[in-house]
Order: C-alpha cells, then sequence, then structure tokens
C-alpha cells in the first residue's frame, strides 16, 4: 500500500522544497510540481511532491490520517500559522530518481 502526505512547502531551492509534514520536516524533489512556491501545501510520496492541494484539502486530510492512527500523528498545524524553522539534519532525506535501489526505490532485487 502506498500513501502519500499533505505537507507545507517552508522552503524552495531550484528542483527541491523542504515541507513541514506536521513537525517533521523533509526535503523533496518538486520536478512534478514546479508552481508549489513557500507557503502553498503539496501532496508528498516518495519524496516527490507529486501534486498541489488547497490549505482545507490538506488539513482535512491529516484529520482523516489522525482518526486512522489516533496519537501517532503530531499535533495539527493551524491554517496559515508561521512556518517553523528550517529542516533538522535528521529530518532531511534527499530524494531518488525513479527506478534507483533501494527501500521504495523499484529498482533491482533491494
Amino acid at each position: 500500500m502506498c500513501l502519500a502526505v499533505p505537507g507545507k512547502v517552508i522552503e524552495c531551492r531550484g528542483d527541491e522544497a523542504v515541507v513541514d509534514l506536521q513537525g517533521s520536516t523533509l526535503r523533496v524533489s518538486k520536478v512534478l510540481t514546479p508552481e508549489a512556491d513557500v507557503g502553498a501545501w503539496v501532496l508528498v510520496h516518495a519524496g516527490f511532491a507529486i501534486a498541489q492541494l488547497d490549505e482545507r484539502e490538506a488539513l482535512e486530510t491529516w484529520d482523516y490520517l489522525r482518526q486512522a492512527f489516533g496519537d501517532e500523528l503530531a499535533a495539527p498545524v493551524e491554517p496559515d500559522a508561521p512556518a517553523r524553522a528550517g529542516p533538522s539534519a535528521a529530518a532531511r532525506q534527499e530524494p531518488r530518481p525513479p527506478g534507483a535501489p533501494g527501500v521504495g526505490g523499484g529498482g533491482g532485487a533491494g
């Protein structure tokens, strides 16, 4: 099963963005969503921002995820709240091109 989650773009640099995923930050590729800029909500899957969505849809999705997973998820982000500080080193993850070996990369016998 695959899952994509909404994240708020807090930093952009070229084809990459840092998104806030309810308190955790992640560096993602935005080659599929080049129009996404700071403040935009994007749907994140496998290290890629795959679609842009509005804030209402994003927060509604997080509500559904919280209902499904309970307290395992972080507290909700307030609408139009200022973005948190930049990403922590532990939360940074370089996007992997499609077909690259590794978990979920789709390449080879892993």
